[in-house]
C-alpha cells in the first residue's frame, strides 16, 4: 500500500459526511462509483473525495435559464439516489439560479454580478433552457436583460461553461420548426467558447453530477465529443447496451403496446424506438441510478431520441429510426414459437442474429485496429 492511500485512509471526513448528511462508507462508495462511471482508474475516486472534503475546491456557480420547462432541475432535485440533492449544493457554491435562489428581484441580480465581478475566471457557468436571437433576444426576457445578452455577458469570464438539457444543448423543443423566436443551444450562441453539452428531456442528474465532479478534481471538464458531449456519458449508442438488443438480433419486434411481443419485451424498434441513433448511458446507467428498468424504454416505452439533435423532436413518434450500426434485420423470416417446418424458432433466430453481430462486431474492430495502424505508422 503506498503512502498515499494510507494517508488517505487516515484522513478524517467527518466534517464533510456531516455536511452531506451521509456516511463515510457512503460517500467512498458514491465517489469510487462516479469514477468508474467516467473510466478513471482506481486512484480517481480518492482524488475526488479529497476535492470534495475540501471546502476551497467548491466553485461559485451562475446558473442561467432560458426557453425550457425547467425539467432539468426538478430532476436534480428529486433524485432518488441517497442525498444527491445534498451531494450537488455542497459540491458547488451555488450563488445564483433563477429557480432556487430565496431572494427576489434586484437583490438576486446584484449577487450574479457581484459573484461574476470577484471571480473572473473562477466561476462554473450553467445553461438551461435555449437561447431565443430572433429579434435580437426579446422572446425572453429576465430582470429587464434578454437572455440572449445574459449569456454572454456570463460566459466571457466563466472557467467553464455547461449546457444542461437538450434545450441548451441544442435548443430542443423550442427550435423544432418553424421556430419563431430564433431559438438555438449554448453552443451556436457561444461559437468562441468551448460548451460541455448534458443533453436530455429532462437529461439524467448522474450525467450532470459526473461532469461537475470531474471539474471539482481536476479544475477542468472531461473529454468531449465533437458536440461538446462528455465521452464517458454519451459515447455509444442506445442501442448498442440496450437489454432489448437481443430480440433486434433475432429479428423480434413489438408492433404496438399491448400486443405479444410488447409482453414479452421484445424490441421496440418497429414502433419507433430511437435508440438506434440517439447516443446516451440510459440503459447502462438507468434513469436517477436506482434500478429496476426505470428508463423508457425499461418500462416499455419506444426511445424518442430525446438527447440527440435531429431525432428527439424532430422525427415522428413512430416513424423507423436510422440505424447506425448495420442494418435492421427487417428481412429476417417470421418468429414460430413451435419447432418444425413452419418457421425458423425463437432460438434459432436469436443464434443467428448473435452469429451476424459477432461478425459485424470482428469486422469493426479489425477495421479500428487497421486504421489504427496506418495512424501509427503515418506518426512515424
Amino acid at each position: 500500500m503506498s503512502k498515499r492511500e494510507i494517508d488517505f485512509l487516515e484522513m478524517d471526513f467527518s466534517e464533510v459526511t456531516r455536511r452531506l448528511g451521509v456516511s463515510r462508507r457512503v460517500f467512498l462508495k458514491f465517489c469510487a462509483g462516479v469514477a468508474a462511471s467516467l473510466g478513471l482508474p482506481p486512484g480517481a475516486a480518492m482524488a475526488m473525495a479529497e476535492a470534495v472534503a475540501d471546502p476551497k475546491k467548491r466553485p461559485p456557480v451562475i446558473w442561467l435559464h432560458g426557453q425550457e420547462c425547467t425539467g432539468p432541475t426538478e430532476a436534480l432535485l428529486r433524485s432518488e439516489q441517497p442525498s444527491f440533492e445534498h451531494l450537488i449544493l455542497d459540491l458547488i457554491s451555488l450563488d445564483y439560479h433563477q429557480t432556487l435562489d430565496a431572494g427576489a428581484g434586484h437583490q438576486v441580480e446584484d449577487i450574479k454580478k457581484k459573484t461574476m465581478l470577484e471571480n473572473k475566471g473562477k466561476y462554473l457557468l450553467v445553461i438551461e433552457g435555449a437561447i431565443p436571437v430572433k429579434d435580437n433576444g426579446i422572446y425572453c426576457k429576465i430582470g429587464g436583460e434578454t437572455m440572449l445578452d445574459i449569456t454572454h455577458e456570463a460566459a466571457e469570464n466563466a472557467a467553464a461553461i455547461v449546457a444542461y438539457g437538450s434545450c441548451a444543448s441544442w435548443g430542443g423543443v423550442q427550435s423544432a420548426s418553424p421556430n419563431p423566436t430564433g431559438a438555438q443551444g449554448a453552443p451556436e450562441v457561444l461559437k468562441d467558447k468551448t460548451v460541455v453539452t448534458i443533453p436530455g428531456c429532462p437529461p439524467n442528474p448522474a450525467n450532470f453530477i459526473g461532469t461537475v465532479l470531474f471539474f471539482v478534481t481536476y479544475g477542468k471538464l472531461p473529454p468531449i465529443d465533437d458536440k461538446g458531449r462528455p465521452k464517458w456519458a454519451y459515447g455509444r449508442l442506445i442501442h448498442e447496451n440496450c437489454y432489448r438488443r437481443p430480440h433486434f438480433d433475432a429479428g423480434r419486434f413489438a408492433k404496438d403496446f399491448g400486443d405479444e411481443g410488447h409482453k414479452k419485451g421484445w424490441c421496440l424498434y418497429q414502433m419507433g424506438c430511437k435508440g438506434p441513433e440517439t447516443y446516451n448511458n440510459c440503459p447502462s446507467l438507468e434513469y436517477n441510478n436506482v434500478g429496476g428498468g426505470v428508463w423508457p424504454v425499461g418500462v416499455g416505452a419506444p426511445c424518442f431520441g430525446c438527447s440527440e439533435q435531429g431525432v428527439g423532436f424532430a422525427k415522428p413518434l413512430f416513424s423507423l429510426s436510422d440505424v447506425l450500426t448495420h442494418t435492421p434485420p427487417n428481412t429476417f423470416p417470421e418468429i414460430d414459437d413451435r419447432e418444425g417446418p413452419q418457421g425458423v424458432t425463437a432460438t434459432t433466430a436469436a443464434l443467428a442474429g448473435a452469429a451476424v453481430g459477432t461478425a459485424i462486431g470482428a469486422g469493426l474492430v479489425t477495421a479500428r485496429k487497421v486504421n489504427e495502424k496506418d495512424t501509427s505508422d503515418a506518426d512515424e
